[in-house]
């Protein structure tokens, strides 16, 4: 089986990589088709994956290439993990917004929908170029926005691409853990869109677990959620919200603490990450050495300044190892040896949520067979998230469509529309200040 990954030259492709190399079942994957733009980061990764496979029998071959169609063509399975503009656009994104004192998250508020600007293009073009010389294909969609690329993608793919977050699974996995119950056995009634979700009850065995988390303030405060959000917040919501919600309850704490940190998120990815790329080119050094130190150094660091401004500690452990190539994994494996198996993901809608149409895609719990991923009939919404979530979706919607007009001032009125800018005179300067740095929005007129 081939699997082609673009984003080749990815820093998290040795994650993948790894996973693969533990697969022994029959229908593996056999050919691993790496495509990138930069071939010093092809390079780069190359290196680190010989090093994994080194002593492997039977590893995947790797095969390198920076023509598109080349490594579209023939594939079973396409993991679509691009970066537009990369990690120098994510550090832009983010100083422009705060600049105008709004976030500049790469998925979130004005920095997720610039991003979103300059990938729905590109996402569009690959998907069209998928559907020509790889009709049957299936694709795993990892990149960010991932919601709102995956529905782009979908409008030319229908139901054979679907969006991955590991963001759903490791929430899930702690309120299992912290309830000492098995994650693999637990049933995450989880609703929303990528970055925007709650979950709102866990079920072992045909009882939900849920109410008596939040009954107990002791255990409620003692993983990361509950010392991100805090017990009393988590209580009156009567629900666990996705991390990424602490951007739209703390707003104002976070634009605090981002504007403060010496480096931005994405700046100091791109300074970590051009360190790796560096050592992994020398032939004296071990470029798999080098990729775990600065892996392990990534996770630590993650939403660091969230934790900060609401004194959640350093992560533990058990939350440093990742796990979106195991979701991408368990859904592969689902659909190619009809392993059929529930995973959280990102497709269309369908009906599930009754206040969204029936091609907006949300994150829900899917049954996945050889068929795709089917999304799980859910509970309506309470008030306040069918608010939030229809807000966000909105956004979305603009920035298709502004993506497939060309119109800046449909761009505009994304950023002015969502609920974390607060005027319209905010967005304009956005726009105009995105223009000026991202040579990938010249399409805006």
């Amino acid at each position: 089986m081939r699997l082609t990954i673009l984003g080749g030259g990815g820093f998290r492709v040795p994650l993948v990589y790894g996973a693969l190399l533990g697969d022994r079942a029959e229908g593996r994957v056999t050919r691993v088709v790496l495509h990138d733009l930069d071939n010093a980061r092809l390079t780069a990764v190359t290196r680190v994956l010989a090093e994994q496979a080194a002593g492997v029998p039977d590893a995947p071959e790797v095969i390198a290439t920076t023509d598109l169609d080349e490594a579209l063509r023939g594939a079973d399975f396409v993991f679509s993990a691009i970066r537009v503009g990369g990690l120098r656009g994510r550090a832009d994104d983010e100083r422009v917004a705060l600049a105008h004192g709004v976030l500049g998250q790469e998925t979130v508020g004005a920095g997720g929908i610039a991003y979103g600007l300059r990938t729905v293009p590109v996402a569009v073009d690959i998907a069209r170029r998928v559907a020509r010389l790889a009709p049957d294909a299936w694709v795993i969609n990892f990149t960010n926005p991932a919601g709102l690329v995956t529905e782009a993608m979908s409008r030319h793919l229908g139901e054979r691409v679907i969006g991955i977050c590991d963001s759903p699974v490791g929430l899930g996995r702690r309120i299992a853990r912290v309830l000492g119950a098995n994650p693999g056995e637990a049933w995450i009634d989880y609703v929303g869109l990528n970055h925007l979700g709650w979950v709102r009850g866990l079920r072992v065995a045909g009882r939900d677990e849920l109410p008596r988390l939040l009954a107990d303030p002791v255990l409620l405060g003692s993983f990361e959620e509950g010392r991100l959000f805090g017990v009393d917040w988590l209580r009156s919501l009567g629900a666990i919200p996705n991390e990424y919600l602490h951007y739209y309850y703390f707003n104002r704490e976070a634009v605090h603490a981002y504007r403060q940190a010496e480096k931005t998120r994405g700046a100091f990815l791109l300074d970590q990450q051009a360190g790796f790329y560096e050592r992994a080119a020398r032939a004296d050094g071990s470029a798999l050495a080098a990729w775990d130190r600065t892996r392990a150094e990534r996770e630590a660091t993650y939403m660091a300044e969230n934790r900060e401004t609401a004194g959640a500690g350093e992560r533990e452990a058990d939350d440093l190892s990742g796990g979106y190539e195991k979701v991408a994994l368990a859904l592969m494996r689902a659909v190619a040896r009809d392993e059929r198996t529930t995973l959280i993901l990102n497709v269309r809608n369908q009906g599930t949520l009754h206040a969204l149409d029936a091609d907006a895609v949300i994150e829900v719990p899917c049954l996945v067979d050889a068929n795709g991923a089917h999304p799980v009939a859910v509970a309506p919404l309470p008030e306040h998230a069918t608010g939030l979530v229809c807000a966000v979706k909105g956004v979305e919607r603009m920035v298709l469509a502004a993506a497939g007009s060309g119109s800046r001032a449909t761009a505009v009125k994304a950023f002015a529309l969502h609920p974390l800018v607060d005027s319209v005179n905010v967005a304009r300067r956005l726009m105009e200040d995105y223009a000026g740095v991202h040579p990938g929005l010249a399409y805006l007129r």
